[in-house]
């Protein structure tokens, strides 16, 4: 579940219309088994509802469709309430992206501009009263243009409970929603596309070798094509005469990468050794590695300064020692 909140003053607590939300996807949850694929918050959830004509078909997680332009899907969106006391909700549509910090599955809100299954969604009931320990079924549709350019577009059924909690203490208003996610694919020519760019390594080098904080590396994430991809990248730092310093296989955004939509990631490397420098080297690839991307930077955990004054003063100690035995020599002689 995903909090966000937003403050407002006391005097406009009630003039303002939150726009802030709490939430679930597509969670998996495994207290009540009849809605074990719903998206939960423990207080309501909302899942595809069943097919009475195929009860033995396992219960769907999330909606997904296939169409051509120009034609219409029809579906069911169940919303269960889990409290005690009736609630209202309202139910919307909304387009899908990838949270640009750390590429979580999220929608836009209500207020947005839709532009694909946002804006493509049609639901029989905009707003539903839910009794309490009850559920409701809503129909809608998905009226795809005859225009719609092919490949994946990602969105989900919302459902907003109308009331506005108010923190503790606070002016800060919160409205919760929990989502349930469709993955529409419109036919057509599927092009693929993932790229990485800008990587750069990040560390505060110390005076003392040794005594610096963690170092990072922060690349861009971006997916080119039309295709969900569920990328993965394998990250690794080859320093002095080939070694490795550091090697981090296997690093998967919490969501899918929507068409569309870059990502700003930011790995950490723990007490990065204290005397080097090289290159960080790393491999984006989809699942199944039909598309395999690279990129580098430079790293280096020395400080040049620091090490020219050792240089200097080590420098300075052997030609003290040469100096020394010369006069120890000439004295001899004398």
């Amino acid at each position: 579940m995903h909090l966000v909140r937003t403050q407002l003053t006391h005097h406009r607590y009630a003039a303002v219309l939150l726009t802030a939300l709490s939430l679930a996807f597509g969670l998996l949850t495994a207290s009540v088994s009849p809605d074990a694929y719903a998206a939960d918050n423990g207080r309501w959830s909302v899942f595809p509802a069943g097919k009475k004509s195929a009860e033995d078909t396992p219960r769907r997680a999330y909606f997904r469709m296939k169409a051509d332009p120009g034609r219409t899907v029809r579906d069911k969106v169940t919303v269960s309430n889990l409290a005690k006391e009736p609630v209202t909700f309202l139910l919307y549509a909304a387009d899908a992206y990838n949270t640009p910090r750390d590429g979580g599955f999220a929608v836009r809100e209500p207020t947005e501009k839709q532009r694909s299954v946002g804006a493509w969604t049609r639901l029989a009931r905009s707003e539903v009263t839910v009794p309490a320990g009850g559920r409701t079924t809503v129909p809608f549709t998905v009226a795809i243009p005859r225009g719609a350019s092919p490949g994946d577009h990602p969105g989900a059924v919302i459902a907003l409970d109308k009331r506005v909690a108010r923190a503790k203490g606070t002016g800060v208003g919160i409205r919760q929603a929990v989502g349930a996610r469709i993955y529409l694919r419109v036919n057509g020519e599927r092009k693929p596309g993932l790229s990485v760019q800008d990587v750069r390594f990040d560390y505060e080098v110390p005076l003392v070798p040794g005594l610096g904080k963690d170092a990072t590396v922060t690349y861009t994430l971006v997916n080119s094509g039309n295709v969900q991809l569920e990328p993965r990248v394998d990250l690794k730092a080859k320093g002095l005469f080939g070694r490795t310093s550091f090697d981090s296989a296997g690093n998967k955004l919490p969501a899918e990468l929507m068409p569309g939509q870059r990502v700003r990631i930011t790995q950490k490397w723990a007490a990065p050794p204290p005397l080097d420098w090289g290159s960080v080297e790393l491999t984006a690839s989809d699942k199944g590695g039909e598309l395999v991307e690279s990129g580098s930077t430079a790293y280096r955990t020395v400080n040049w300064g620091v090490l020219a004054a050792l240089a200097l003063v080590v420098l300075l100690l052997i030609a003290g020692v040469v100096v020394r035995r010369r006069r120890t020599r000439t004295a001899a002689r004398s």
